[in-house]
This record gives structure tokens, C-alpha cells and sequence, in this order.
């Protein structure tokens, strides 16, 4: 795959022109691993005007870190980009799948501040999304998450609505493995599918300082489509202490999403975060986020 630097003279591109949102992309794992491409693809087949900038390699727990990049010495990940490229590049044929050598939250800025524009005619994203991560990011890992951290930098520092997915089956994978392993499309469609409720919700996407924890279970015979997913809103910490959370169903104390992960069937826990700490956000934000996905929430049996 050639690559080249980033172009700063692209030809503006309408707003909406696939007919959707302007969304930005990160991940932690890298620009070329096969999750977010898969989701990539999926957010362009839904409509959206969608931008990719992740690392150029793996760079996963690295939370919030944001150190300005450098120039490449070595290939990036997967030889997706040769020797002495630069400090941040692009997929010469799909200029829109861009690398940044650095940590993602450095990844997610310049795709906020610089990459996503060029192809916008300046605008700012309308959401930004990171992964689906290669593993969970539950409760004790959520802090440490960069796949988080990108999400959290964009709620609170760019006022960005976001949305962070993780999917438990592991297993790094190419851009370019053929055939697409079945997890990574489920994955994919499943992520498009809670985004493009959140956009059908309508603006604002979320309330300010919020941001959701996505968390799909394993891939494996039984949960091997979409349709056989059920999603199902929870906290991420245990809120021992905490005040009552919204009220859904007939309690007023979520699952935590490690009790959704742990729970036998097909279950996706959706959590409200919030983007000060990381942590669940309080019963009046979940209640905003449940009146939004209601009717695509389910209960844990």
C-alpha cells in the first residue's frame, strides 16, 4: 500500500455530502488494523462523511497522553508505510485513512484540528468515534483505555460528542487480511448501528461532558450476527456510594458493564460516561441518553 504525506490543498468536500454527519475516527491499536477499517467502511456505507486518524502503530493503554509526532524512522504497522515518511501521512488512494505518529489522543486532535477540516471546507466534526478496540476497555481498564482517552479528549476538550467501542474478541489484525474474519464485520455493523442511532436521535448527540463506553462481547457461534446482539444500558464503575442512576428496568441501579460482560448471551452495555473523570455519568445524563436509545435498549434476563 503506498502512502504519502498529508495533502493540505484537497478540494473541499460539502458538509454532508455522503448524506450524513461529519464524523472523525481513532482507534488505539493503529490505523491499519482491520477494526477500524471494517468500521470505516461501514460508516461509509451508512452515509457518513467520515475521516480516519489514528497512530501509526499500536499504541494501545496509552490513555491521555498528547506529545506532538515525529518523523518515522521505521515502516508504520503492518508496513502500511515505508521508511522516513514523515511525522503524520495518508493513504495515497484513499486519502481520507490518515496516520499520525504519535499516541491517539494526538491522533484524534489533528484529525480535529487539521486532517478532518481539509476534507469539511474547514468545518468541525459533528462526532467523533474510536475503535472498535482489539479487547474490552471495562471498568478498571477504562482510565488506562487510548481508545477512551481519544473519546474523552473530544468531549471535553472540543466540545465533540463520542463515542468509544470495544469488542472482547482478540487477536490483532492487517488491513489487507482476506477473508475479513466474521468478528471484525459484526463489530463493524454493530458500531454503525448504535452511531447512526445516536445521530437519528438528533442534535445535541449527547449532553455536554458525555460520552459512551461500548462494550460488544465475544464473536463465537452463537453471537456471530448483529440481529443476535441485544444492547443493554449500564454504568462503569460499581456506584457503591453513588447516587440512584436513572430508572430502567425496575431498578434504579444499572449493571455494570463487567456484569454485562460477564452475563451469558449476546449483550452490548452501552455506559454514559463522564468525560471529567471517566467515570459513570450521573442519573440526569443517562436519562437524556436513555430517552435517545430507548427503543434499542434491552434488559439482562
Amino acid at each position: 500500500m503506498h502512502i504519502h504525506r498529508l495533502l493540505f490543498l484537497l478540494p473541499p468536500i460539502s458538509a454532508h455530502a455522503l448524506g450524513g454527519i461529519r464524523i472523525i475516527q481513532s482507534n488505539d491499536d493503529g490505523w491499519a488494523e482491520l477494526y477500524v477499517r471494517s468500521f470505516h467502511d461501514a460508516l461509509v456505507a451508512s452515509g457518513h462523511d467520515v475521516v480516519l486518524s489514528a497512530p501509526a502503530e499500536n499504541k494501545s493503554g496509552s490513555s491521555s497522553l498528547d506529545v506532538e509526532p515525529h518523523p518515522r524512522a521505521t515502516s508504520c504497522q503492518y508496513s502500511s508505510c515505508p521508511p522516513a515518511s514523515g511525522p503524520i501521512g495518508c493513504n495515497a488512494t484513499s486519502p481520507r485513512l490518515n496516520w499520525v505518529n504519535s499516541f491517539p489522543v494526538t491522533a484524534m486532535r489533528y484529525g480535529i484540528e487539521t486532517i478532518g477540516p481539509q476534507f469539511w471546507n474547514g468545518a468541525a466534526p459533528d462526532l467523533a468515534v474510536s475503535g472498535p478496540n482489539v479487547g474490552s476497555n471495562l471498568f478498571l481498564q477504562v482510565p488506562f483505555s487510548g481508545t477512551v482517552g481519544t473519546a474523552v479528549y473530544a468531549v471535553g476538550q472540543k466540545g465533540i460528542p463520542a463515542i468509544a467501542f470495544s469488542g472482547a474478541s482478540h487477536g490483532t489484525l492487517s488491513w489487507n487480511t482476506t477473508p475479513v474474519p466474521e468478528r471484525s464485520l459484526v463489530y463493524a455493523e454493530l458500531a454503525a448501528r448504535l452511531t447512526d442511532a445516536v445521530v437519528a436521535s438528533g442534535k445535541p448527540y449527547l449532553p455536554p461532558n458525555v460520552w459512551l463506553n461500548v462494550n460488544f462481547p465475544e464473536a463465537s457461534d452463537e453471537c456471530n450476527s448483529a440481529a443476535n446482539f441485544k444492547w443493554v444500558l449500564s454504568r462503569i464503575n460499581p456506584g457503591i456510594f453513588s447516587p440512584a442512576d436513572v430508572q430502567q428496568c425496575g431498578g434504579t441501579r444499572l449493571p455494570t458493564e463487567t456484569d454485562v460482560a460477564n452475563g451469558d448471551g449476546c449483550y452490548v452495555s452501552v455506559s454514559v460516561g463522564d468525560a471529567r473523570d471517566k467515570s459513570t455519568a450521573p442519573a440526569a445524563e443517562q436519562a437524556v441518553v436513555l430517552k435517545k436509545l430507548g427503543s434499542l435498549l434491552s434488559c439482562l434476563p
